[in-house]
C-alpha cells in the first residue's frame, strides 16, 4: 500500500466518525487506510466465531448481504470465520465494508484476510486501527478494537458465538453504548451457538429468517432492501421505480394503469414491472394486477413504525 490511502483522524477532525464520537470513551486518534468518510455512514457490525461452522458462515453472509443491499455499511473485525465471510459477502453484494483491526491498519492479520482488506480499502470502504502504522497484533488490543466496532455501528449482529467467547466483549460494548444487539439463533445442541442463543434469551433481537433480517435492518436504519445508496454511486432503483412502488403500495394496478401513471408505453411499463418483480419488490396477483410484495410491505411498515416512534 502507498501513503496516499493513509489517514490519521483526531477527535477534532471533521472526518472523525460522528457516531463513534458520541461514546464516552471514544479514542483520541484513529488510523485509517481507505476512505475515512465511510466511517460516518450508517453501519451494522456483523461478527462471530473465528472457528465458524458452515451455518455461521452462511448466516454471516446472509446478514451482510441484506445490509449491503439496503445501503448499510458492514463492519467487522476482519478475523477468520464469520467476520471474513461477512466482509466478502458485503463486497460481493456491491456494498462497502469497514474492517477494524487489533494491529496497525497497514498490517495484514490474519494473513487470510489479505484479499479482503485490500478490496475493502480500494472499493470505498476502510481498514481502521487504534494503533500506529506497522504495529503488530497484540492480545490486549482486540478488546479495545471491539469497542470501536460497537462504537462505529448503530447495531451489532452476532451470527455465531460460543460460551465463553471474545465476541461477547463487542456485544457488551454495544449494550454499554446503547446500541441494539441482534443475534442469529442456533441449535440448542450446538456449543457454537450457546453464546448467541444466550444473548437472545437475555433480550437481543433474534433474526430467525431472511425476512426478519430485512425487517430489522429497515427498522433500525430506515431503508428498504435493494434501495442501495453507495457513497459516490447511483441507487439501484431509479426515481421511476420508487414512484411505481409507492403507487402500488397504495393500490394494486394493472400494467396499463402503471403505463398511464408513468406516462409511458405499455411495453415500457411492463419492462419496469418485470424488473421489479424479479427483484422481489412487487408480485403479480391472480387477476393480473401488480402489487407491492409482502416483503416490501413488511419493510415499509417497519420504517413507518421507526419514524413514528
Amino acid at each position: 500500500m502507498t501513503d496516499r490511502g493513509k489517514h490519521v483522524l483526531r477527535r477534532d477532525d471533521r472526518l472523525y466518525p460522528r457516531f463513534l464520537s458520541e461514546v464516552p470513551d471514544a479514542p483520541e486518534r484513529l488510523y485509517v487506510w481507505g476512505d475515512p468518510a465511510v466511517l460516518s455512514t450508517p453501519c451494522l457490525a456483523v461478527i462471530g466465531s473465528r472457528k465458524a461452522t458452515p451455518y455461521g458462515i452462511a448466516a454471516a453472509q446472509l446478514v451482510a448481504t441484506c445490509a449491503a443491499e439496503s445501503g448499510v455499511c458492514v463492519v467487522s473485525g476482519g478475523a477468520m470465520g464469520c467476520d471474513q465471510a461477512a466482509g466478502h459477502a458485503a463486497l460481493r453484494a456491491g456494498g462497502v465494508h469497514i474492517a477494524v483491526l487489533g494491529c496497525g491498519a497497514d498490517v495484514v492479520y490474519p494473513k487470510s484476510s489479505a484479499a479482503l482488506l485490500s478490496r475493502c480499502a480500494e472499493s470505498g470502504g476502510a481498514v481502521v486501527s487504534l494503533d500506529p502504522w506497522g504495529t503488530p497484533p497484540r492480545r490486549y488490543a482486540f478488546p479495545r478494537r471491539n469497542r470501536v466496532i460497537a462504537g462505529l455501528s448503530r447495531a451489532v449482529c452476532i451470527v455465531e458465538a460460543a460460551l465463553p467467547s471474545g465476541t461477547f466483549s463487542t456485544a457488551e460494548a454495544a449494550m454499554d453504548y446503547g446500541r441494539e444487539v441482534l443475534a442469529v439463533p442456533g441449535s440448542i445442541w450446538s456449543p457454537h451457538s450457546r453464546g448467541s442463543n444466550r444473548l437472545i434469551a437475555d433480550g437481543a433481537c433474534g433474526l430467525v429468517d431472511e425476512e426478519s433480517i430485512e425487517v430489522a435492518v429497515s427498522r433500525i436504519f430506515g431503508t428498504l432492501r435493494f434501495q442501495r445508496v453507495v457513497p459516490g454511486g447511483p441507487s439501484d432503483i431509479g426515481k421511476r421505480e420508487l414512484a411505481v412502488l409507492d403507487a402500488l403500495i397504495a393500490n394494486p394496478m394493472r400494467a396499463e394503469s402503471v403505463a398511464a401513471f408513468l406516462k409511458a408505453s405499455p411495453l415500457e411499463a411492463l419492462t419496469v414491472l418485470s424488473s421489479m418483480q424479479a427483484s422481489g419488490l412487487v408480485e403479480r396477483l391472480p387477476d393480473g394486477a401488480f402489487a407491492a410484495s409482502v416483503r416490501t410491505l413488511h419493510a415499509r411498515s417497519a420504517i413507518m413504525h421507526n419514524v413514528g416512534s
